[in-house]
């Protein structure tokens, strides 16, 4: 007798731990799992998303699926159907599973299982899987100089903004990729320049000669990579005697003109006339009366006498 009732007694606990842990007897609820509740998926590839029906009792339960996207919710099966931004690219498989066709960048969200059973003591139980979707970087925009001179200092730039994660990226230098690190290969241990693969930036603090040719960026994420066409970079030797051949003709510009200016301020081509100065190329007026010629006046004075 007590060693039935301590057998009980061992039954019960067992049942009580066993519910604590959430494993309810199938008879008594719906439980649901999943394969994965993060799930990775490349664009145009198919991807299903898993909701296992682990214990139901209801023959037919209800199955519905719902995208959620910044925190909006939306159908994507609903009534024994597909709805959505996803009817004619997914199918709901045996016994809950979603499988979505061709996955695209848009697809990218929260997505909830849920599963009524009206005959189950646990009659409701919902999971939730998260959806990323991989993009391909495009053909990133490289930025490559024509002409830079020996021991100055230039940057090439690589940018690709399509790409889902963000790729990462490479630089080649004729047809051979850069090592990250220059100092790690002894090949390029004398080189000066250095790689950011998050911003593909390519660096050098000092170009050398060996530095000239061709480069291309190669941009890469999980679901593939592109790279951008060959630019030529050309490097040139200080020219010492082209810039002095330079300095020498301004200095010869600038001595012409400082003559040049000399020689018309020396002859008056600046000089401006005073308002005060007299006009000597107009006769000076006088407010005196005319009274004509002296031949008019004496024959006047001798016409006056005769009278």
């Amino acid at each position: 007798m007590i060693r039935c009732k301590m057998a009980i007694a061992r039954l019960v606990a067992c049942f009580i731990l066993y519910s604590s842990l959430g494993h309810i007897p199938s008879s008594l609820g719906v439980i649901l799992r999943t394969m994965d509740k993060i799930v990775w998926a490349n664009e145009f590839e198919p991807i299903e998303l898993t909701c296992l029906i682990e214990s139901i009792s209801t023959n037919n339960p209800r199955i519905e699926w719902k995208k959620i996207k910044h925190g909006v919710p939306s159908y994507v099966y609903f009534q024994n159907r597909i709805a959505g931004d996803l009817e004619h690219r997914a199918q709901l498989r045996e016994p809950a599973n979603i499988l979505i066709y061709n996955t695209t960048r848009s697809d990218t969200a929260e997505y909830r299982c849920e599963v009524a059973a009206i005959d189950d003591q646990r009659d409701f139980d919902e999971i939730l899987i998260s959806l990323a979707v991989r993009v391909k970087p495009v053909v990133p925009r490289c930025s490559v100089p024509e002409a830079v001179t020996v021991g100055t200092s230039t940057e090439l730039r690589c940018l690709e903004n399509e790409g889902f994660p963000a790729p990462q990226y490479r630089w080649f230098h004729n047809s051979e990729e850069l090592p990250q690190d220059p100092k790690n290969n002894p090949k390029f241990v004398n080189s000066s320049y250095s790689i950011n693969a998050d911003t593909g930036g390519l660096k050098f603090r000092r170009v050398r000669k060996e530095d000239a040719g061709e480069y291309y960026c190669l941009a890469k994420n999980d679901a593939g990579h592109a790279h951008c066409s060959p630019q030529n970079m050309e490097v040139y030797d200080v020219d010492v005697l082209g810039i002095t051949l330079k300095s020498f003709g301004a200095g010869v510009i600038i001595f012409c003109l400082t003559a040049w200016t000399y020689h018309c301020f020396r002859h008056g081509c600046f000089h401006k006339k005073s308002h005060n100065e007299p006009d000597y190329n107009w006769p000076a007026q006088t407010n005196a009366v005319d009274y004509g010629d002296a031949d008019e006046g004496h024959f006047r004075h001798k016409s006056s006498f005769i009278i």
